[in-house]
């Protein structure tokens, strides 16, 4: 990992490049971050630096985690998150990560935590198709429909689409382009959507699957 920063997703938006094409980006909040911990080989096992975002009041910081900032002597922080980049040795405690640290045209990868969808059926959650409507199928043309075989194997294999819990969960989404950074105001404008409400946390990271 050469460079990642934690972020506050604002919201969707459109800007127009050069051509006068149309693109649907998402605006982030990318930092500002400081570095509250510096993990080495020698005290920790791995080399890692250690973010933290977002302003929180001291109340609802437990009395551990504000010992952990209090020996930093940095302010509390809502987020913590743990980057293992190639050279940590550049980083230090109290230093300042911003939006700058991408620039236009990087492919980057953003993951999150998706909106919570409550119980859903098979339909909604894997995109099943209906049962026909009609010759006495009954009112369960939106249930699953057969769970497998007989007296052989006398089970339901597992990873049969079910009905259950959709959403809420960490995603992550490649290979997204950055169009454009405010560096003065911290924002990212990247192509296309991302995971997760607005207002939720997000990270950033350069892609794993691209030079």
């Amino acid at each position: 990992m050469k460079k990642g920063i934690i972020a506050k997703k604002i919201g969707m938006t459109q800007i127009f490049d050069e051509q006068g094409k149309v693109i649907p980006v998402t605006v982030v909040e990318a930092g500002p971050c400081v570095v509250v911990q510096k993990k080495t080989v020698e005290n920790d096992g791995y080399d890692a630096v250690q973010l933290g975002f977002g302003e929180i009041r001291a109340k609802r910081v437990s009395k551990p985690l504000a010992g952990h900032f209090k020996k930093a002597d940095v302010a509390l922080k809502r987020t913590l998150k743990e980057f293992r980049f190639e050279d940590c040795s550049t980083y230090n405690v109290k230093d300042i990560v911003k939006a700058d640290v991408f620039a236009a045209g990087d492919i980057v990868d953003v993951t999150g935590t998706s909106k919570g969808k409550g119980y859903a059926g098979t339909i909604k959650r894997f995109n099943n198709a209906r049962l026909k409507e009609t010759h006495g199928t009954g009112p369960v043309h939106r249930h699953a429909g057969s769970m497998g075989a007989c007296s052989s194997p006398s089970r339901i294999y597992k990873g049969k689409c079910m009905p259950g819990h959709l959403g809420n969960e960490r995603v992550t989404v490649q290979n997204l382009e950055i169009v454009k950074v405010d560096v003065e105001n911290n924002l990212i404008a990247i192509k296309g959507a991302i995971p997760g409400p607005k207002n939720g946390t997000v990270t950033i990271i350069n892609a794993v699957k691209k030079a």
